[in-house]
């Protein structure tokens, strides 16, 4: 039997803000056009400041899928992947916060791929990522490479045929969207294609996840990030 079917390996964060004049204040030259925007990230209430930390683990009751076709059936999935950000730039609104990817990993992960027994691993490489979240319709997340190169990710296999390692590089854009009620970061079918491993490994994957809730780990109580 062939071992065709199979994953695609990837890898793999979002909020708002407010402000008033007492009732009384007088507004002076600079507020009389009206309040100032806030940031495009907020979390409790509170700005996200430049440094804090973004946390996510996976959505409740999902997995993060590497599949062999953009249908998601065919693959190999994982129950836990944590997402580790640490916020660059979050200027005002409208704008794009900015923030690097320094942790993402898979665990629990298993296939039902005809020919693989089992996952020994699935990493990801050359973190770490760019991450843009924009305050535009939609709320649009992108990755993009670091200076480490390509994002990359490797699985290594229990097969029929002894142990395989199958690594890919993302082709083309890695993007997704943010929510503010679940305060997720949705990605659905990245396109992966291989770049080193064993012929048995397939040409190609589609990486589909969604993490959340998304939480600023420095602020008190770790308050989930909202998208302004």
């Amino acid at each position: 039997m062939r071992l065709h079917p199979c994953l695609a390996l990837a890898a793999a964060a979002a909020t708002l803000a407010v402000g008033a004049f007492p009732a009384a204040a007088v507004p002076t030259a600079a507020t009389a056009a009206g309040p100032a925007a806030g940031p495009v990230l907020t979390a409790g209430g509170a700005a996200v400041a430049v440094g804090d930390v973004l946390l996510a683990p996976l959505a409740a009751g999902t997995r993060a899928t590497f599949s062999s076709d953009a249908t998601g059936s065919t693959g190999v999935f994982c129950a836990v992947s944590p997402f580790t950000a640490k916020v660059l730039a979050n200027p005002a609104a409208p704008g794009t916060a900015t923030s690097t990817l320094t942790g993402l990993t898979f665990g629990s992960c298993t296939a039902n791929v005809t020919g693989v027994t089992s996952v020994r691993s699935l990493t990801v490489g050359n973190l770490a990522y760019n991450v843009a979240i924009g305050s535009a319709a939609g709320h649009p997340v992108t990755l993009t490479a670091g200076t480490a190169g390509p994002i990359q990710a490797s699985a290594v296999l229990n097969s029929w045929f002894g142990t395989l390692t199958c690594t890919y590089q993302l082709s083309g854009a890695f993007t997704g969207t943010a929510d503010n009620t679940a305060h997720t970061l949705v990605f659905r079918n990245a396109r992966f294609v291989r770049s080193a491993g064993s012929a048995l490994c397939p040409g190609e994957g589609y990486f589909s996840a969604g993490y959340g809730p998304l939480t600023d780990s420095t602020l008190p109580g770790a308050p989930a990030v909202d998208v302004n």
